[in-house]
């Protein structure tokens, strides 16, 4: 009988005191695991871009009605340049406080914008002792053939992978300016067409403003969309002509909308 008494005993205090053991071995710890690496953006970049343009030219247009001999009445009008777009960019960003950037970037872009404007066509007669009949008609066509800027790029990342900003700068391209004009006159000996051709290209240096984001998908490798506001200012133009336009002067206002796409390498 004490026998079994001394076996309750002794299993009764292995049961109290056994959780106590475990809890007093040690446990495995979890596996490290390293944290993800954060994107850093500061460093040179080199990349390519391409998309679609709106270009506008507002245009003012005066000079000499050969048929009275004076100024003919100054008319204004606008017209389109619209035309696909694309070339490549570099640049260098500067990450600091983490979440902001400030780089400055280069690119030149080559483009198919182009557009052209009919001026009135203008008839009457001409001569003393007989009156001829006589009709004016005057284009100016113009495009964009190129054209890069240089700007400085504000941004802020709302995560280490995105980068929002905006931008602005110098903007230079080249406008070039084509005009025809052609002069129809009917007398006696028959009807006769006169058709006077000019050209003339120009370099203008004006300004950009606008914004885009820019994602970093891989190690190197970043993704981007932008617009720019692009005001090249004023191009004037001097056309030798004929008939009501036998000279025409023009002063066109050049200003472009853009928005592109493009990829940069970060080395």
């Amino acid at each position: 009988m004490r026998k079994v008494v001394v076996a309750c005993v002794a299993l009764s205090a292995l049961a109290v005191t056994g959780p106590a053991f475990a809890t007093d071995l040690p446990l495995k710890a979890p596996p490290y695991a390293p944290p993800a690496p954060v994107y850093d953006w500061t460093g040179f970049y080199l990349g390519i871009n391409g998309g679609y343009s709106w270009g506008n030219s507002s245009t003012s247009y005066s000079g000499t009605d050969a048929i009275t001999g004076l100024p003919f009445t100054p008319l204004s009008m606008s017209q389109s340049m619209d035309g696909w777009l694309g070339g490549g960019q570099i640049g260098y960003n500067w990450q600091f406080n983490r979440n902001w950037l400030l780089g400055l970037e280069a690119d030149i872009d080559g483009t198919s914008q182009k557009g052209s404007a009919a001026l009135p066509s203008v008839s009457g007669t001409f001569g003393v002792i007989a009156l001829f009949p006589f009709t004016t008609t005057a284009s100016l066509s113009q495009s964009l053939p190129w054209f890069g800027t240089a700007r400085l790029r504000l941004g802020v990342l709302p995560s280490d992978h995105w980068l929002l900003y905006v931008t602005g700068g110098l903007a230079y391209g080249e406008v070039d300016s084509s005009s025809t004009i052609s002069n129809t006159t009917t007398t006696g000996a028959g009807t006769t067409t006169v058709t006077m051709s000019g050209s003339q290209d120009t370099t203008k240096v004006g300004w950009t403003i606008g914004g885009g984001v820019e994602w970093a998908f891989a190690a190197h490798w970043t993704a981007k969309l932008e617009y720019l506001y692009m005001d090249l200012g004023t191009v004037s133009g001097a056309f030798t002509g004929v008939g009501a336009y036998s000279t025409l002067v023009t002063s066109s206002h050049v200003t472009d909308d853009i928005l592109r796409a493009g990829f940069n390498y970060k080395f």
